[in-house]
């Protein structure tokens, strides 16, 4: 139980420590680059990636994957990223990288890419365990005596 323990919290810290250092780089790329575009974000929002970047923390550790704790830290630095920006910039989050077309144009943040990035690494970090690991997945669960009676009528 402790080596578990020990694991998921060592995995937690890979995560916050991942998320601080692509947050800090994305806030820093936003103050130095200028940006001409911004996008608004309301208090729900704010409130959403928050909530977000919590259940994150809080679960993805239980996964034991390095690879996935690193993704969602991944996610949870451009989160915080755009979640800082709402704060800190009163035209909105600053949009400093842009695709141009003849008529349209994308404009996008470096916490936008991280948000991609991780996803698509916790993702396929989590299908990767699932995949090597099908067959435990199919496992009963014993339950224990107590669970057993607070399930019991």
């Amino acid at each position: 139980m402790n080596v578990i323990l020990y694991t998921m919290r060592f995995r937690q810290a890979i995560l916050v420590l991942t998320a601080v250092v692509f947050a800090t780089a994305d806030l820093v790329h936003k103050a130095v680059v200028p940006a001409e575009l911004h996008h608004a974000r309301t208090p729900f929002v704010g409130l959403v990636m928050g909530g977000l970047v919590a259940a994150l923390v809080v679960i993805v550790p239980r996964l034991p994957s390095n690879a996935a704790a690193i993704g969602a830290g991944i996610v949870c630095g451009g989160a915080l990223g755009n979640l800082v920006s709402l704060f800190a910039w009163s035209q909105g989050v600053p949009d400093p990288l842009m695709i141009a077309g003849e008529t349209h144009a994308l404009a996008f943040n470096l916490a936008d890419v991280f948000a991609l990035v991780g996803d698509v690494l916790l993702l396929s970090a989590a299908v990767l365990h699932g995949v090597r690991h099908r067959g435990t997945l199919r496992e009963p669960i014993e339950l224990s005596a107590k669970a057993k009676a607070e399930l019991s009528p």
